[in-house]
This record gives structure tokens, sequence and C-alpha cells, in this order.
């Protein structure tokens, strides 16, 4: 992947540039630590640690947990609302 737009990536943050950044960096800073990524690499690539971390943020392999608490608690209210129906 490239360019990654911002719309793409604000929504796993919280909406919020600030929290985007802090996790992109912890991420990239897992994987420059040896952490595998999270996304397939293709053979003899060379992107750096922060594009990889963009890239998972991106696909959705990395979200902040309150982003993703809520996300689940929606999916739950979501499934109690069906079972009434």
């Amino acid at each position: 992947m490239g360019y990654q737009p911002l719309g793409t990536l604000l929504p796993r943050a919280g909406w919020s540039i600030y929290k985007l950044v802090l996790l992109a960096a912890k991420r990239a800073t897992e994987i420059a630590d040896g952490q595998p990524p999270l996304i397939d690499l293709f053979l003899g690539h060379n992107k750096k640690a922060t594009t990889i971390a963009l890239d998972e943020v991106a696909a959705g392999k990395v979200e902040l947990k309150e982003v993703a608490e809520a996300r689940e608690a929606q999916e739950k209210a979501k499934g109690k609302k069906k079972e009434k129906e």
C-alpha cells in the first residue's frame, strides 16, 4: 500500500490525529523491535516500520482499545435488539 488517506485511518483512532500518531508510533516501535507485521508483505519489501504500522491501521489490524471496546458494545447492542424483534 502507499499513501493512506486520513478518512481511513482516523476512525481507528477515535477521530483524533494525536491518538493516531501515538498509535502508529507505538506499533512502529514494536515492529522495529522485532514484532512481525500483521499484514502480508511481499518478498524483498523495503517499507519502513512507520509505513507498515499505518498500513496495519488502515487494514483494521490495529486500533485503539477504546475504539475496539466501543465497536464491540455497539455490536452487542445490535445483537440484543435483533433478539427482541
